[in-house]
């Protein structure tokens, strides 16, 4: 779209070709899925049966600046040519009123003074009033202290005519400066991906600016747009849903210094948690990406928007960089913006990852199976969310009952005093017939390599 209009250099028109060749090929519907915004950012909904149509009236200066180009330039030419034609009116009437059209002996006595001199006919009265709102004033015509009512009708075509070419002048500025002619250099990707990110599925998109005047104060905010039914059957077509971009800063607002991966973190609160690879095709979704801020150069707040469908969301890939260091400054490489690659992820959903890990959904609380209690006994922290040695694992924040930590404690215990020799009432047991106690690093040991077999399956 960007290189269609122009915004793009000619070098990157191959930016598209190229993103395109790259991504897998999908198989589409036949029929095109109806989307709330279009990927140019414009609103794609039909407004009809509007019976009310006087209140666009009533913002006169609204409706003109949302109007069509050529539907303005129609309207101002209208009102020129109107206001044109009536004032010439009244200059003739005036002109015939006074006895200014008479014919007259050139060569005979001079008759009375006219109002407004050099109108014989209404060619030269509209021509008059041309001169007079425009100010060109050849000095061919002009007003004499004949009439007073000439004096009247010269000072509120003047006004009118002034109050036109302030209307048409803020109108054109308006359209030309609005905040929406900033959003066509903002650029997102094509495609958003979803792929795992410090250990937890992650839906992502890009984001750039192809201008060096930054926006100021940019913020992003991402909604998904689907059709849900409520628990007493009513069904709502557009249920809006906020979903939190991650930020380390803990809010929305982002540093527009180069191109940007905007993600947000499939957990739990998340309206996408259930989404897998296989159910993606068919969800009745739409994820809108909104960014507002104000123009540095202008001081004009602007938005820019886009949306993307389950389409348009690949699952598995993850993009590549296109920002390198040369000669100590950063540079991007635009053709490279839409690239993917793919990545080894399950096909699972959010939900299903978390249940095969050994997060158990309990109200509102989430507790831990005796794989966790085993697994952070073995080295679970070298899994943990930030991947280094001493990092905290995925479930470090989820606090399991008293007594099971008693338990694991005691086992743990036994499992040592097994190891070393030492007497327990396990060996004891085992003399007495009782049943065989193993030790826990045995059960952790099973118990991954069963939850590693579930995953790869």
């Amino acid at each position: 779209m960007l290189a269609r209009k122009g915004l793009l250099p000619n070098g990157f028109l191959l930016t598209r070709l190229a993103e395109n060749q790259n991504q897998p090929k999908s198989t589409r519907t036949r029929a095109q899925r109806a989307r709330f915004i279009t990927k140019s950012g414009s609103c794609n909904v039909a407004h009809k049966n509007i019976r009310e149509q006087g209140r666009f009236l009533q913002d006169v200066f609204t409706t003109m600046v949302d109007l069509k180009w050529q539907h303005s330039f129609l309207i101002f030419t209208s009102a020129f040519l109107c206001s044109w034609m009536l004032f010439a009116m009244v200059w003739w009437l005036l002109a015939f009123a006074h006895g200014d059209l008479e014919p007259r002996d050139p060569n005979g006595e001079p008759g009375p003074v006219p109002c407004v001199t050099a109108i014989h006919s209404f060619t030269s009265a509209f021509l008059f009033s041309i001169e007079v709102q425009v100010t060109i004033g050849f000095g061919g015509r002009m007003v004499t202290e004949e009439c007073p009512l000439a004096i009247t009708v010269l000072i509120i075509q003047n006004i009118l005519g002034l109050i036109i070419n302030a209307v048409m002048l803020g109108c054109v500025f308006m359209k030309t400066a609005q905040a929406n002619r900033r959003a066509e250099t903002l650029i997102f990707s094509r495609n958003a991906v979803i792929a795992p990110r410090n250990g937890r599925p992650t839906f992502m998109f890009r984001l750039g600016d192809l201008r060096k005047s930054m926006i100021i104060s940019a913020t992003i905010q991402l909604q998904v747009i689907r059709r849900t039914v409520t628990t007493e059957g009513e069904v709502i077509p557009v249920c809006q849903l906020d979903i939190q971009v991650e930020n380390p800063l803990r809010s929305n607002g982002i540093f527009m210094v180069s191109p940007l991966v905007i993600s947000h973190t499939i957990d739990r609160g998340s309206p996408l948690y259930e989404m897998s690879q296989h159910s993606l095709p068919t969800e009745d979704l739409e994820i809108i990406v909104i960014l507002e801020g104000v123009v540095e150069t202008t001081g004009i707040t602007m938005q820019a928007r886009t949306s993307y469908t389950p389409d348009e969301i690949l699952w598995g890939r993850r993009f590549v960089s296109i920002i390198t260091e040369e000669d100590g400054r950063y540079c991007v490489d635009y053709s490279k913006f839409g690239n993917t690659v793919p990545i080894r992820m399950p096909s699972l959903s959010a939900k299903d990852l978390d249940l095969t890990r050994g997060v158990q959904d309990s109200g509102n609380d989430a507790h831990l199976q005796g794989w966790g209690l085993v697994r952070a006994g073995r080295g679970g922290f070298r899994r943990g969310r930030g991947g280094g040695e001493g990092a905290q694992p995925w479930y470090a924040s989820v606090h399991p009952p008293a007594q099971t930590q008693s338990e694991a404690t005691q086992g743990i215990l036994k499992g040592r005093h097994h190891q070393q020799g030492e007497p327990s009432a396990a060996n004891g047991g085992e003399r007495r017939g009782q049943k065989k106690t193993v030790t826990l690093e045995v059960i952790g040991r099973q118990m991954e390599e069963d939850s590693l077999g579930d995953i790869s399956d």
